[in-house]
């Protein structure tokens, strides 16, 4: 591939960075990056890559800037994305790319229209630990798929965090922004569609920030009766090194298998660890698959024609079972013994 020019519009969350550092290691050019509001995340995501800041974003969409990427505040990101779309300029975004149903709609229009290629970090797919496990079911190591969980409680960090966060119109919410990475895996481990959601998103902190959720959990279907759990909060103790800890359980009509993904000083800080266990061996850890690609590197094959595991329609599909499972969803605040 030839070397490329790629420019960061939005810069309001430090998952970019996954996408700077992956198309520099690539040999590819940062022609700039455009922040408006956020400037103490820009100024150090500027110093730590050498990004030259622009004060207009219109100057990063010449012809001499060949892709874009974008971590915008959530509400945000579908105006950018319409704007690359009128510019010509295949786009690259931090999840989630919409925040409701009027955005989802939007996002469907430009995917439906094909101007131009839409990337999201859904890094998830990328990981080794994950990529063994799907090689295995597709196997048959755990015969038939019967159910699945997943497990994610988050860290918080209020202090540092936006005040957009706290908002659910800019953020979408705890469902919008944190399962779309669980239903994309659903699909993507499964091979199957999803059907119906139900489930709750619960209050518990920060009576001050009124539409911030802090918990929540999904019963999901999807095709031929594969049922799955999910949970996620943000919970996560100060003390905790990573995100929080990350577990997906599998079971199988003929064995199952646990992925400690993060969090756990028995996996490691990054590795990440699969437990198996089936009718014919105990329960034992299977070595991992060496990596395979980048979510960064799969967006360049899109777009040069070449195979490619994220595709258009994962995302619109990933962002749907997200809105619909958001509105379905019961609110629940927590109540508070009187004393």
């Amino acid at each position: 591939m030839k070397s490329l020019n790629f420019a960061i519009i939005g810069c309001q969350h430090a998952h970019i960075g996954i996408f700077i550092e992956e198309m520099l290691a690539m040999g590819h050019r940062c022609s700039g990056l455009y922040e408006p509001d956020n400037t103490e995340l820009a100024d150090r995501i500027s110093l730590t890559y050498g990004l030259r800041q622009v004060r207009e974003q219109d100057e990063l969409l010449g012809d001499d800037v060949d892709i874009i990427g974008c971590a915008a505040i959530n509400c945000d990101k579908i105006d950018i994305i319409e704007r690359c779309e009128q510019a010509g300029k295949p786009i690259m975004v931090d999840k989630p790319a919409v925040t409701g149903r009027e955005g989802l709609d939007r996002l469907g229009e430009v995917l439906g229209r094909n101007r131009i290629q839409l990337g999201m970090l859904l890094t998830e797919r990328f990981r080794p630990v994950l990529q063994t496990a799907r090689r295995l079911l597709a196997e048959g190591a755990l015969g038939e798929i019967v159910h699945l969980a997943m497990r994610k409680p988050h860290l918080l960090k209020e202090a540092t965090r936006p005040s957009w966060h706290f908002d659910k119109t800019q953020s979408g919410g705890i469902i919008i922004d944190l399962f779309i990475h669980d239903f994309d895996l659903l699909r993507w481990l499964t091979g199957k569609e999803i059907r119906h959601t139900n489930g709750y998103m619960s209050k518990a902190i920060l009576p001050q920030y009124p539409s911030f959720y802090d918990g929540a959990g999904l019963q999901v279907m999807l095709e031929e009766g594969i049922t799955s759990e999910l949970y996620a909060d943000w919970h996560s103790p100060e003390g905790c090194w990573t995100w929080g800890d990350g577990r997906i359980f599998i079971t199988g009509t003929k064995g199952t298998m646990e992925l400690r993904l993060e969090g756990d000083p028995l996996a490691g800080s990054t590795a990440g660890m699969l437990l198996m266990t089936t009718d014919k061996e105990a329960l034992r850890q299977i070595e991992t698959d060496a990596p395979s690609g980048s979510v960064t590197a799969d967006f360049l094959n899109r777009l040069e024609g070449k195979p490619h595991l994220l595709t258009h329609r994962d995302i619109l599909a990933a962002s749907e079972a997200a809105v619909d499972s958001d509105e379905r969803a019961e609110r629940v605040i927590r109540s508070r013994p009187s004393h």
